[in-house]
């Protein structure tokens, strides 16, 4: 079997995220009743194929991804700061939408929709080949014991996946305060063909941590316990006019 876009499919025996409750605040509640049907949907019950998102916006604008972006503390100011972006976001957690909405209320966001479910289902069968002029993953569930690394969102595949859904010239930017799983998403990287690191001149090949991408509480406390937070931002290789790969991001 192959998705719509001809790539063949995850075949999965793990998830890299866990079901939590799906109890909510009462402005939680009211958020989600108020907004939701709107501003968010699930990715299972998404049409067939590619989202429209020119229609689901009221407009037409590149569309940037975060994947996972739990209670919307970063999320929301992101989207405030790129109003010339529409920002989509996915994320498991139902509370923590929710939270984002109520957030993105606070700030009259106009350009933030949600999508709740499987990020790799999203990008494999609703997000059409060299489409997205980004994507964002802000600190990652580590899963930080040897045994569950496998679980890991940020393995050869998931990163072949979504490096074809960017634009050519977009981003790959990942953050992570975990040392080991910092390396580890710096090696896959750099070993997808599709990708060059925009930093590999740097020591280690760390970008440099971005004024623009806010500080949360988890990251606080990531500080306070002695672990350093690591960027890594790739760029889509262009492709030219034969079709091969084009010298412009090449490190």
């Amino acid at each position: 079997m192959e998705t719509p876009s001809g790539q063949q499919p995850f075949l999965r025996t793990v998830v890299s995220y866990v079901q939590r409750g799906e109890r909510m605040t009462t402005g939680q509640q009211r958020a989600w009743d108020q907004y939701w049907n709107d501003l968010g949907n699930e990715v299972s019950a998404l049409p067939e194929g590619p989202l429209d998102t020119d229609a689901w916006f009221g407009r037409t604008a590149p569309v940037l991804l975060e994947i996972g972006s739990g209670m919307g503390e970063a999320t929301a100011q992101l989207a405030a700061a790129a109003p010339e972006l529409n920002y989509l976001a996915v994320e498991v957690y139902k509370p923590g939408l929710a939270q984002l909405l109520l957030r993105g209320e606070k700030l009259g966001l106009t350009n933030l929709r949600l999508l709740r479910g499987d990020a790799i289902d999203l990008l494999e069968e609703h997000i059409a080949p060299g489409s997205l002029a980004g994507i964002r993953i802000f600190f990652p569930d580590p899963w930080p014991k040897k045994r569950h690394h496998k679980r890991r969102l940020v393995q050869p595949k998931f990163v072949a996946l979504a490096a074809s859904r960017l634009a050519p010239g977009a981003d790959l930017h990942l953050a992570t305060d975990w040392e080991h799983y910092a390396e580890q998403m710096r090696a896959v990287c750099e070993a997808e063909p599709l990708l060059r690191n925009r930093y590999a001149d740097r020591p280690g090949g760390w970008a440099p941590r971005p004024e623009w991408r806010p500080v949360t509480k988890f990251e606080n406390r990531a500080h306070a316990e002695g672990r350093v937070s690591h960027d890594l931002v790739f760029g889509r290789v262009p492709v030219d006019k034969n079709g091969g790969m084009s010298d412009t991001l090449r490190g």
